[in-house]
């Protein structure tokens, strides 16, 4: 740092100079060995031209050679998103990879819907393979708001679109995206493009495509019936339809970007050590894990950066403190930190990196501690305790927030909901529910939480109650089917799953339930393999961490 400092006091003083850069209205006085240092092309120029004392730069701005010389005497650069694209223009010129590097690296940290092609193509351009792998899947990971809404999205050449609509990567929630995407690629510029049209369509998936849509949309449109070799893709597409029944190919079913994963939990009154996998495009379950290690029963599992974490539960009349996790990579289970109490029938959620244990029962009575585990460092820390003793309560995290509702006392169910701030340590009592329940599930949707059905006084639940923490008040949407408890939920692509679960014969399920907010209904999508109680519910990015799993 001191060295840094001493050269930087240099620069602004021009000692140690021996050499003058020149740009566009400023001169720089700049030692030649430590220019060479991080420039490979100033190395270069010096070697081969050892007696010249003065270099011009016509086309580089003040700022930016003002950076490139401060870098070569600090190894430092303040990257700023006004200024990236001509620093990084000019360290490929002057061949100076530390600056590469840095620019490469602010680009990611700051890819998002709007700028991802204007990256992609940089870094196409620049040959950064890193760089370029990584926009491409971020575009084909979020490619419906891309298309919808990236500025640059209509300048994207034929060969790019081509290449990311041809992938089984891409995530789109209905083939017909992609469809209308080209479309508007192709009509931004229609007199150049046009010739594209019938490769790029046949990239869509046309037997993905809902047939009234292919009639009321595909086949009307202009640009197909202008091209008979479109038209015929079509009309082979829902002649295949028809003569399977509607029944459509899988095969090309595009991939997801996230996967639903069912964990643990029982069936026929025996622990379950089995994972299912759930594919939301093919609407199939798989199991993709079975083995002799059984997990604990009113155990609670989550997920964090490809593992899968089993906190607490009860198998042999034996309650747990341990906790143990699944490397999603390797298939493998391995011990993690102990909590300090036992506990089964607890709550558990993940938050900015932490895994928070809460509540639950042990041998002597139902437990009001909780605890936050760490998982960089392996270690659980006692957190201040709740307002109320609960076991077998639901929990949510919105905004910053822990939020837990309801559960069990011994045989009574609970009203009382509280939430924690992790930042004061302090729980806060919040409006109850209007009906008191154990056993059911909770997650957060649109700055709400849904807490969804349960059992209470001997009866088991199909309502659905809805906590708004801006009002503090609570709603009601649409019930269930049939009443359930001890299930998994998740949110996966803006609909909540209800996943296996005990009925009101005490049976355990394999029937899984999908709620869309938006319509207010519920509906059947594809069952478990097998029944689950109890079961966790964990969403997992593909690629990386689920790229080992078949689908």
């Amino acid at each position: 740092m001191a060295s840094k400092m001493v050269l930087e006091e240099a620069l602004m003083l021009g000692e140690l100079s021996d050499f003058v850069i020149k740009v566009r209205d400023k001169d720089f006085k700049i030692n030649r060995t430590i220019l060479s240092n991080s420039s490979l092309y100033f190395c270069e120029l010096f070697h081969n031209n050892p007696q010249m004392t003065v270099c011009s730069f016509p086309d580089v701005s003040a700022s930016i050679m003002d950076l490139i010389v401060k870098y070569a005497y600090t190894q430092s650069v303040l990257v700023l998103e006004n200024n990236v694209q001509l620093l990084l223009e000019a360290a490929e010129c002057f061949k100076i990879k530390g600056i590469v590097r840095t620019c490469c690296d602010f680009l990611l940290q700051k890819l998002n819907t709007s700028n991802c092609i204007w990256i992609l193509t940089l870094a196409d351009r620049y040959l950064y393979p890193d760089l370029k792998e990584k926009a491409c899947l971020f575009i084909l990971r979020y490619f419906e708001d891309v298309a919808q809404y990236c500025p640059d999205f209509c300048n994207l050449s034929a060969e790019q679109l081509i290449h990311l609509i041809g992938k089984t990567e891409l995530n789109v929630r209905q083939e017909s995206v992609v469809f209308e995407a080209v479309i508007r690629w192709i009509n931004y510029a229609p007199a150049e493009r046009h010739g594209h049209l019938v490769s790029l369509m046949s990239k869509v998936r046309l037997n993905l495509i809902s047939v009234n849509y292919l009639v009321d949309t595909v086949r009307v449109n202009n640009l197909v019936k202008g091209s008979p070799k479109c038209m015929a893709m079509v009309t082979n597409t829902m002649k295949k339809l028809q003569a399977s029944n509607l029944v459509r190919p899988l095969a090309r079913a595009r991939l997801p970007a996230e996967v639903l994963l069912a964990v643990g939990g029982f069936n026929d009154n025996l622990p379950a050590n089995v994972i299912e996998l759930y594919n939301v495009r093919t609407n199939r379950w798989r199991t993709v894990y079975n083995k002799d290690n059984l997990l604990p029963e009113f155990s609670q599992c989550v997920y964090i950066d490809g593992y899968i974490y089993c906190v607490g539960g009860l198998l042999d009349h034996r309650f747990f403190s341990s906790v143990t996790k699944f490397n999603l990579s390797t298939k493998t289970w391995e011990e993690a930190g102990v909590m300090h109490e036992a506990r089964a029938n607890l709550s558990v959620v993940t938050l900015n990196g932490f895994i928070y244990a809460m509540g639950g029962w042990n041998e002597q009575e139902t437990l009001k501690s909780a605890e936050r585990f760490e998982p960089g460092t392996n270690q659980w820390t006692q957190i201040a305790p709740m307002e109320h003793r609960r076991a077998d309560a639901a929990a949510a995290t919105l905004h910053g927030k822990v939020y837990i509702f309801g559960g069990l006392l011994g045989n009574l169910a609970l009203s009382s909901a509280e939430c924690y701030t992790p930042t004061t340590n302090q729980w806060t009592l919040i409006t109850p529910m209007s009906v008191a329940r154990g056993a059911m599930g909770a997650i957060a949707y649109n700055d709400q939480i849904f807490v969804i059905g349960g059992c209470s006084h001997g009866r088991r639940l199909a309502n659905v109650e809805v906590f708004n923490p801006a009002s503090m008040t609570w709603g009601m949407v649409a019930q269930m089917h049939y009443p359930c408890s001890n299930f998994g939920v998740a949110l996966l692509e803006e609909k909540l799953y209800v996943v296996g679960g005990i009925d009101t014969q005490d049976l355990t399920l394999c029937t899984v339930w999908c709620f869309d907010a938006d319509k207010n209904q519920w509906n059947f999508v594809r069952d478990l393999g097998r029944p689950h109680g109890a079961v966790s519910c964990c969403l997992v990015e593909r690629v990386p961490h689920a790229s080992a799993f078949p689908l």
